[in-house]
């Protein structure tokens, strides 16, 4: 039997009150080698800082955030939707920080959070969102299945957390 999983938007409110449990997934993925901007060692003083932007940046109306949480009410996952675009993009959307906790992968997360993710930016009006991710990595294969389409890749875009250059290859998704 599959746990149980939620998917939800939040508010401004309550994204304040989730940095510290964000802070806690955001850590745990770089520890475990995912490059999503930060590197290691990543102190907790700068994921909660980077939390309280987001949550600064929900109260604005400039982000969705998503959160998935177990049936205790323990974070696994989040995603965010960039709403924010120039004046000539008002219909597109960036996808940023998809995030699943190591103990909580190979469970469903990160496809519930892009369901999620689709009917969210659907409700702002969006129709074209853009992505990126690690070449070679598990999340590509996420992406296509979920029907994104590969726009192309950037050898020696970013850097892993550990200082190691990384290819990254861009997505995007009509909805």
């Amino acid at each position: 039997m599959t746990e149980p999983i939620t998917v939800r938007r939040v508010g401004a409110d309550e994204a304040a009150a989730c940095i510290e449990p964000l802070a806690d997934v955001l850590i745990d993925c770089v520890e475990g080698g995912a490059s999503v901007s930060f590197m290691l060692p990543l102190p907790r003083e700068k994921a909660t800082h980077f939390w309280r932007g987001v949550a600064d940046g929900v109260a604005r109306g400039e982000r969705v955030l998503l959160i998935a949480q177990d049936r205790e009410g323990q974070i696994l996952g989040t995603v965010q939707i960039i709403l924010s675009m120039p004046d000539n993009q008002p219909h597109r959307a960036d996808v940023a920080k998809m995030l699943v906790h190591r103990r909580a992968r190979r469970r469903g997360v990160a496809q519930r959070l892009l369901a999620a993710l689709d009917d969210a930016a659907r409700a702002q009006g969006k129709t074209v969102l853009v992505l990126d991710t690690v070449t070679g990595g598990d999340a590509e294969r996420l992406y296509e299945r979920a029907g994104w389409q590969r726009a192309g890749v950037v050898p020696k875009y970013a850097l892993m957390p550990d200082g190691a250059f990384c290819g990254t290859t861009f997505f995007y998704k009509h909805l």
